[in-house]
């Protein structure tokens, strides 16, 4: 087992591009599948032990531990990748999580900011370093809805401050160029000799105290941070404010495909889940001001 998860790895990071986040999750569940595995078989476990009646008692377990329905999912669905792989591979004859039906899930609706929200959030007091820094860092989150992983994964020379515009390695090294505003553009500025004190030790744009590069934790921490100065009601992260961005751009009267490209999402589906947010934004503006509503 352990030769194919490695010989899967190098599939990930050479034929898929995958992103080493992507590439850790995928490891992540494999290694916590092959634990189970050792577990109920008693022995080191190899691919063609595996059948559907033990990746069932993997999600029976899971599900009994309290996992949601979504990580749940997820797991399975990196399964089928890993054994579809196996099969092409010719190691295995047939996918054993194939038959396997994922979770019902339920859509949600992605959790949001008012615009008068993030307009406050933005507006970081203080002018020290981290003040600063956060200030940069929380505009530009908000101008470009790019990931958390994008943001920390962005080095000064795919800043363009004049043209403004930042160049994004997304998913599956997918690059995309998003355009961010003149306050994302004044705040960079003022972080930038920021960043020259801290003496960076890298390209990235965004360094702690010692010049190396942020952390996707760190920047959860600063987002944390603020939300509790403020008191504000939602549990608000990065993705948080991905979500109010698409769902501004909607309201404002966004193109979907726009949106969907400024977002880097493969699929036009995935981007439809802000309609049904505009959706209710619209039947709360139609019951203030309708007459007859």
């Amino acid at each position: 087992m352990k030769r194919s998860i490695a010989a899967f790895r190098r599939h990930l990071e050479r034929e898929r591009n995958a992103s080493p986040h992507t590439v850790r999750a995928y490891l992540d569940d494999l290694g916590q599948f092959t634990a189970h595995l050792r577990a109920e078989l008693d022995r080191e476990p190899r691919p063609r032990d595996v059948d559907h009646l033990l990746i069932r008692g993997f999600l029976a377990r899971l599900h009994r531990q309290g996992l949601k329905k979504s990580s749940a999912a997820r797991k399975l669905a990196t399964l089928r990748t890993f054994f579809r792989y196996l099969c092409r591979q010719g190691i295995l004859s047939s996918n054993p999580a194939r038959p396997i039906l994922s979770p019902r899930l339920e859509r949600l609706i992605p959790a949001h900011l008012e615009e008068a929200q993030v307009a406050r959030l933005v507006e970081v007091e203080g002018e020290g370093a981290a003040a600063i820094r956060a200030r940069a860092l929380l505009e530009l989150l908000y101008a470009t809805g790019i990931r958390c992983s994008e943001l920390v994964g962005l080095d000064l020379p795919e800043v363009d401050f004049e043209a403004r515009f930042v160049r994004v390695l997304g998913k599956g090294r997918k690059e995309r160029v998003v355009p961010f505003g003149e306050p994302a553009r004044r705040a960079l500025g003022d972080y930038l000799p920021v960043r020259s004190r801290a003496r960076p030790r890298t390209d990235a744009l965004f360094v702690n105290a010692r010049g190396g590069r942020l952390t996707d934790r760190s920047v959860r921490l600063i987002v944390e941070r603020r939300v509790r100065q403020l008191a504000l009601s939602q549990r608000v992260s990065p993705h948080g404010l991905r979500h109010s961005f698409a769902t501004h751009l909607l309201e404002r009267g966004a193109d979907l495909r726009a949106i969907q490209e400024l977002l880097g999402h493969a699929r036009l589906s995935t981007t439809q889940r802000y309609t049904h947010v505009d959706a209710r934004h619209i039947l709360e503006i139609y019951k203030k001001t309708h007459p007859r509503a």
